[in-house]
């Protein structure tokens, strides 16, 4: 059994996603942090082998909060897969930085939050 940890700024769309993940995904458990601060607890507690995170130019969610959030986890479960989910109609300068990030191979992946349901779960699948 693969697990999920979604860390998602708005609760409606982390379950939306949950739901999506689980009705496609049998063999995951797909859990949701209710905070950005219980996130690497989260994730240590449940030995993630996914976290999905939302970027937003707002704090807690801001991409350097992220990345501070992907280290913490990546020295506890150093297998564990990081994806970043952006809107694409996001600040230029906040999608060139989350894009450098992937280059650089600090995360996985990064998704648009308007992905198709199957290239989401496709994409999760994938890690």
């Amino acid at each position: 059994m693969k697990r999920v940890v979604l860390d998602l700024q708005s609760g409606l769309y982390a379950k939306a996603v949950r739901r999506i993940l689980a009705q496609d995904l049998d063999e995951y458990q797909v859990d949701i942090a209710k905070t950005p601060d219980e996130t690497v607890e989260r994730c240590k507690l449940l030995q993630a082998d996914v976290l999905v995170m939302e970027v937003t130019p707002f704090t807690p969610w801001q991409l350097l909060e992220r990345m501070s959030m992907q280290a913490k986890v990546k020295k506890e479960l150093p297998l564990c897969k990081y994806i970043l989910l952006v809107d694409e109609k996001i600040d230029k300068e906040i999608m060139d930085d989350v894009k450098w990030s992937r280059k650089q191979g600090l995360i996985d992946a990064f998704l648009f939050t308007s992905v198709p349901e199957s290239y989401l779960t496709a994409v999760v699948d994938s890690l």
